[in-house]
């Protein structure tokens, strides 16, 4: 007998779908080492790593040749991060979700060379949470991250640690980062291959674990290429979202189901008192999730839609993510539900000084192309991401009312670095209580908008800017990425300069003003736009230090524009906004 495409995709799916409720050659759950202290070395390696029978899988791994190990803090701990690149390729390491200064982020613009240590040091700032470290290089994260490099970084803190929580890492406080992974036929793994129907959970196949009979607190992580989990249990038990993305909930959410698309963290807390010597699977119910989202029964319509979609036969479907025997209680359990965790105190729309828009679409790469709405390729605002660009400035201390739009037929996980926000609206409605916390990851639905609030602190720098991109690590590498760049609009000019400047207002709707240390009486300005053309050029002789020049906005379109100043000796640059 002779089986069509969709013949054999059921039947593949049929047989998944067996294998994944009763397959019992289960696999013991990985837990990643838990590194602990203020320095920690973090050497980048690749490897082998036994997968699948045959052929092994070249991996990248940290410490080791798969996965890396949890990075396990303390809030205000100064730590130091030995980043050792022992591949043969650059890399990146972005802390994702700390708040941390430009520099130290691990975007693409911190590139770590072949062979070479990259050591950030920094304060945490952050409140206890589930974070996670992963490469941001350009153009080459699905590789880096799918070829292995994914951990968590946990934070503690005085309220966290106060309260009645599991806290014993791998007992009954679990990590649980879950990916899906495409290979071909040599078992290398695949990028940019929408077959990725292979489940890892802690990089583990067909992952099973013991569990105590008590309230146990599973930290879920969301670190696929691609494809969104709707997280619940094989008997449709409850259990309770303790944390977003950012931290603590203000109390525990009793759920059923849990969406997070790639990138997106939650802790949630599992009763298991009284269930001694049963077992249940996490599974993710992709049968009920949303159109338009990857891992759902539908992407798209008509001829935008993904090449591959409904071969892949987890797409739509429920599957099992991991299997979890309960044993005995531990000596000390946790056995009951807090019933508050700590305060919650979002930002409010009363202090917003600033609004922006960006807008995701599908760009036009060539003459008389036309993009495929929910293939791409996609950007920002009409543009892709280029190294050399600056997208927005912020002014520190800001309070921001960001709008997302989304114009393409898939949803897009939307990540910005540097800070937390608080959802207010998705769609025109109140959030679902599930993101009604601290997030840096929101998952903008097709065709609807998302509106988030967020305020820019502590950090701020001249040159080095911070990312806000789509979580598909497959668009982000096309481009689907910005930056934006945190100035301070008050600084002082350094006094140990010589020839030093400052703008003010800076962004501007009128003009700008330029005051500075005029340590020759001639000198001359330039101002450009972002392509480079000339918009204005004059000279100066006469003027005091201290004294300020005035350089007119009003005329000019919205965006960022760089000004020179040149005394024939020596070169500054500004840059200013015109809102």
């Amino acid at each position: 007998m002779v089986l069509n495409k969709l013949t054999f995709t059921k039947a593949l799916l049929f047989l998944f779908l067996c294998i994944s409720g009763n397959y019992s050659a289960q696999n013991a759950l990985y837990i990643p080492p838990a590194l602990t202290g203020t320095s920690f070395n973090l050497t980048i390696q690749s490897g082998n790593t036994q997968l699948y029978p045959g052929n092994p899988t070249p991996t990248y791994g940290i410490n080791g040749s798969f996965l890396s190990p949890t990075i396990i803090v303390n809030k205000n701990d100064v730590v130091t991060l030995n980043v050792i690149n022992n591949l043969n390729v650059a890399t990146t390491m972005h802390w994702h979700g700390l708040h941390v200064a430009p520099e130290n982020d691990g975007g693409p613009h911190q590139s770590i060379p072949a062979g070479t240590t990259w050591s950030p040091s920094f304060e945490i700032l952050n409140n206890a949470g589930t974070f996670w470290y992963h490469p941001h290089g350009e153009g080459k994260t699905e590789l880096h991250v799918g070829k292995g490099l994914a951990g968590l970084f946990i934070i503690h803190d005085p309220a966290e640690l106060a309260l009645a929580l599991p806290q014993a890492y791998g007992v009954d406080d679990i990590p649980l980062i879950v990916q899906t992974k495409a290979f071909d036929v040599l078992n290398q793994i695949a990028i940019a291959d929408h077959m990725d129907t292979a489940v890892f959970v802690n990089g583990t196949l067909h992952a099973a674990a013991d569990l105590p009979a008590q309230v146990v607190r599973l930290r879920l992580l969301n670190g696929s290429s691609m494809r969104s989990f709707y997280f619940g249990f094989s008997n449709n038990m409850t259990f309770y979202q303790i944390a977003t993305d950012g931290g603590l909930t203000a109390t525990p959410n009793a759920l059923t189901r849990l969406l997070l698309a790639p990138g997106e963290r939650s802790e949630i807390l599992v009763d298991l008192s009284g269930m001694n010597g049963q077992t249940l699977n996490l599974m993710s119910y992709g049968s009920e999730m949303p159109n338009g989202i990857f891992g759902s029964p539908s992407v798209g319509s008509g001829a935008d839609t993904m090449d591959m979609y409904m071969e892949n036969f987890l797409n739509g479907a429920d599957f099992n993510l991991a299997e979890f025997t309960v044993v005995p209680q531990t000596a000390n359990p946790v056995t009951t539900i807090p019933t508050s965790l700590v305060p919650y105190l979002p930002f409010s729309e009363m202090d917003v000084t600033i609004n922006r828009t960006l807008v995701f679409d599908t760009i036009t790469l060539l003459p008389g192309d036309i993009p495929n709405r929910a293939e791409g390729p996609f950007g920002i605002n009409n543009t892709t991401f280029h190294m050399d660009s600056v997208n927005i400035m912020v002014p520190l201390n800001s309070t921001e009312l960001w709008t997302l739009k989304n114009n393409t037929l898939i949803a897009h996980p939307f990540h910005i670095h540097d800070i937390q926000f608080n959802i207010i609206e998705k769609n025109g409605t109140t959030p679902p209580v599930s993101e009604q916390g601290w997030k840096d990851v929101v998952l903008v639905m097709p065709e609807d908008s998302v509106k988030f609030i967020t305020r820019f602190t502590t950090f701020s720098d001249e040159m080095v800017p911070y990312m806000y991109h789509c979580h598909l690590l497959h668009h982000e590498d096309d481009g689907m990425m910005g930056s934006f760049l945190v100035f301070d609009p008050f600084a002082a000019i350094n006094e140990h300069e010589t020839f030093a400047f400052a703008a003010y207002p800076n962004p501007s709707s009128a003009e700008w003003n330029i005051s500075g240390k005029w340590d020759k009486k001639e000198f001359s300005i330039t101002l450009n736009d972002l392509q480079g053309k000339e918009i204005l050029m004059r000279s100066f002789s006469g003027i005091s230090s201290g004294e300020s020049i005035t350089v007119p906005a009003s005329e000019l379109d919205s965006g960022i524009y760089f000004l020179t100043i040149t005394n024939g000796k020596e070169t500054r640059k500004l840059m200013l906004t015109k809102n």
